[in-house]
């Protein structure tokens, strides 16, 4: 069976035309105002991000989150936590894309797979500043509006021919309900 053009209609709708993922370990210097005897814990706390469209290929995602560590100084007698705000730029390229997006406006999710954490937390070679190395992963999607190509087959579901089919008479009892009155009846 052969299909003509006029067997197919086109819908504009929003759909995914791109999408992307990016791992990032960074590594960041935190100096207390104590000199470090040893590290008791680390954590990453207060992640804030927003993503947005960079160029035909990438997505760029400003963020910055809390680190905390908990760490001992005057020879294991007193400890203190300090914490810093820690800022980061990633730019994560699309590996999928769509080049039929019918105009330049255009939707980002991001969304978090690997929430920032610490993968380790050590006093540097040095001894007064401590090292810290964090992880995070997202995952982005571009999502604009496209066209696409439904098949419509002629043989089935005529709607031009379903009108012949209802039964539009008039039972007696809606008969009845006919008032003839009604236009010289004043409110």
């Amino acid at each position: 069976m052969t299909f003509l053009e006029k067997d197919y209609r086109e819908i504009i709708t929003k759909a995914v035309c791109g999408k992307g993922k990016k791992f990032t370990q960074a590594s960041h210097s935190i100096t207390p105002s104590h000199r470090p005897s040893s590290i008791l814990g680390c954590w990453v706390i207060n992640h804030l991000y927003n993503a947005k469209k960079k160029s035909e290929d990438t997505v760029e995602i400003n963020g910055s989150y809390d680190i905390n560590v908990w760490y001992s100084y005057n020879d294991n007698t007193k400890t203190e936590v300090v914490t810093e705000r820690v800022t980061y730029t990633d730019i994560i390229p699309l590996s999928v894309k769509d080049d039929k997006c019918i105009n330049d406006e255009f939707d980002v999710i991001a969304k978090v797979t690997q929430q920032p954490n610490c993968l380790e937390c050590k006093i540097a070679s040095k001894g007064h500043k401590i090292v810290v190395e964090i992880e995070r992963e997202f995952v982005v999607q571009i999502i604009g509006e496209t066209k696409i190509a439904v098949r419509v087959d002629p043989s089935e579901n005529n709607f031009d021919d379903d009108e012949d089919n209802w039964d539009f008479e008039l039972t007696d009892d809606e008969l009845e309900e006919v008032e003839p009155d009604f236009l010289h009846h004043k409110d």
